[in-house]
This record gives structure tokens, sequence and C-alpha cells, in this order.
């Protein structure tokens, strides 16, 4: 790892209350890991019988919609402009499920599941195709490897 101020090599120090810390010698800071922020949603229709999975960017395997936190964004608001931009709609309904760390991208995902009035959609360019699938197909659809598939889980799993 190299500092994001002057390019050079971080080397691990100890800092009292918080362990190893990368450090820059030449700034004389430590440097805190810094990582993405996304929302992933579990969409469910205004009956709560089917939930929306999605394909993008020639994948064949489908997901749940999600998006990056922009700076400065709330998750809540980053929610919504990620459902408004992808499908066209804004939820009735949301509640933040839970979050869990993606080591392949760095990314911590904020989950929520959210419920619309309607199964009718606006998908975006982004989305490659889409399905409102019934909650007990949806988890044979969903990849078993996938943060997508363990958050489904703990939907169902949470009774709401």
């Amino acid at each position: 790892m190299y500092c994001d101020k002057c390019g050079n090599k971080l080397e691990p120090k100890f800092l009292e209350f918080e362990g190893m810390i990368p450090y820059c010698n030449s700034c004389n800071e430590y440097k805190f890991l810094k990582y993405s922020t996304a929302v992933s949603m579990v969409i469910l229709n205004y009956e709560r019988t089917k939930t929306l999975l999605i394909r993008q960017y020639g994948s064949k395997t489908y997901r749940l919609v999600a998006g990056y936190v922009d700076k400065g964004e709330s998750l809540e608001h980053a929610l919504l402009r990620e459902m408004g931009e992808e499908i066209g709609r804004r939820p009735i309904f949301y509640k933040y499920q839970k979050s869990q760390y993606f080591k392949k991208s760095e990314t911590l995902i904020c989950n929520f599941y959210c419920i619309l009035n309607s199964e009718d959609l606006f998908p975006n360019h982004e989305i490659d195709d889409y399905l409102w699938a019934p909650l007990d197909e949806a988890k044979e659809l969903l990849k078993d490897t996938t943060l997508a598939k363990d958050f489904f889980k703990i939907y169902l799993e949470s009774g709401e």
C-alpha cells in the first residue's frame, strides 16, 4: 500500500487502542483503510409474493438492484436514487436489513428490503433483463456464492 498524498510506501506501525495501522513516514500520518459503500435491495411486489431480480452488463446470473453510495450521500438517499435510476420507481416502504463487507470489490454493502405498489418498471440502459420471481423460485435463481442470495435469505428468515 502507498500513501494517497505523497506516494510513499506505507509501513505498519502500532497505534494505541487501534493496533497495527499503515503509516507514512514521509507525511508522518497514519493512513486508515478506505473502502467503497454500496446499497442493495430486496425489492418486493405489494403482496410480498414476488421479488425483483435483474441481469446487468451481459451477465447471465440474476442479482439484486444495487449501486454505490456517492460522496456525501446517505444510505437512504442512495437507495432512492439507485431505484429511480435503474428501475424508474420509488418504494412505498423500505427497511434496513444488514450490512456485509464484500472483499472482492472492497465494498461495504448495506442491504434493505423495499416494497413497490406496482410491478410496472421503467428500466434504464444498465438493466439487460428483469424478472418478478416468486419467492421460492428466487432462492434457486440467485447464485449460492453471492451476497445477493445471503441478503435474500436474511429477508426470508426475518419473517417480515
